[in-house]
C-alpha cells in the first residue's frame, strides 16, 4: 500500500503592520513534494479554511523541482486543499507544513491545527516542518498536558536568521516561543542547511534545509515498511 502524506498549509497572504506580501515559500513546498512524488507517495494537501493558499518566491521558479510543482500536479492539487477539519488524520502516515512567513498569522494558535498534531503524534504518524513551519508545533499539547515540543530536539527559522529578513514583520519570535515551551533548539549558521529528527519529528531551519527534510520523512517511512 502507498504512503500517505498529507501537507498541511496556511491561507494567509499579507503579513505585518506593513501588509508584507506572503503566502507558502515556494521551495519548501515544492522541493519535499518532489521526494515524497520520487518515492512514489500519495501526496494531498489541506489548508486552515479551505481557501485558496498563496505562494511566496515565484522568482525561483527557474529551479527545476520548483517549476515541475508549479506546472504539474502539485500547484494545481495544492490550490483545492482540502479544508482541515473534514481530514481523517488516522489514513495519514506523514504530515508535512511547509514555511514561508504565511504560517506564523494563522498557525500559532489555530485549534483544529493544534488537535490534528497532537492525535497525529500520539498515533506515531511522523510530523515534520521546515522554516517557519514549526510554527505549527507551537502551543501543542498532548493529552498528558505536556507542550508536544517539551524536551525535543527541535529547529525552525532562527532568531538571527528573522533579524535579517522579516522582524518587522513578524509577531513573534519563533526561536525564542519554541524554545519557552522547552523544545532544545538547534541552530546552524544562518541560511545553512539543518535538519534536526528527533523520533518521529523532523524538523528544517530553512528553505535550505527543506528538501533534507522531506527526505528524512521518506528515510523514516522507509523503516517501517
Amino acid at each position: 500500500m502507498k504512503k500517505r502524506i498529507l501537507i498541511i498549509v496556511s491561507n494567509v497572504a499579507a503579513i505585518g503592520p506593513n501588509n508584507r506580501r506572503t503566502g507558502i515559500f515556494l521551495p519548501e513546498v515544492a522541493h519535499p513534494y518532489s521526494e515524497f512524488i520520487k518515492a512514489n507517495y500519495e501526496v494531498d494537501f489541506a489548508s486552515l479554511n479551505g481557501d485558496t493558499p498563496f505562494l511566496d518566491a515565484l522568482n525561483l521558479a527557474e529551479d527545476p523541482d520548483n517549476l515541475k510543482f508549479l506546472i504539474g500536479d502539485g500547484w494545481s492539487d495544492m490550490q483545492h486543499a482540502t479544508i482541515l477539519k473534514e481530514i481523517d488524520i488516522s489514513v495519514y502516515d506523514a504530515l508535512f507544513i511547509p514555511g514561508g512567513l504565511a504560517p506564523m498569522v494563522d498557525m500559532p494558535t489555530h485549534p483544529e491545527l493544534k488537535k490534528v498534531i497532537a492525535e497525529a503524534y500520539e498515533r506515531g504518524i511522523i510530523i515534520s516542518a521546515v522554516c517557519h513551519g514549526p510554527v505549527a508545533l507551537l502551543n501543542v499539547k498532548l493529552s498528558d498536558g505536556s507542550y508536544i515540543v517539551n524536551g525535543k530536539n527541535i529547529t525552525s527559522f532562527t532568531s538571527a536568521e528573522e533579524d535579517n529578513y522579516a522582524r518587522k514583520d513578524v509577531p513573534f519570535d519563533l526561536q525564542r516561543a519554541l524554545s519557552d515551551q522547552g523544545a532544545i533548539f538547534h541552530a546552524s549558521e544562518p541560511w545553512s542547511a539543518n535538519c534536526i529528527i528527533d523520533g518521529s519529528i523532523i524538523t528544517g531551519q530553512n528553505p535550505a534545509s527543506a528538501r533534507s527534510v522531506g527526505e528524512n520523512v521518506v528515510m523514516l517511512l522507509s523503516q517501517n515498511q
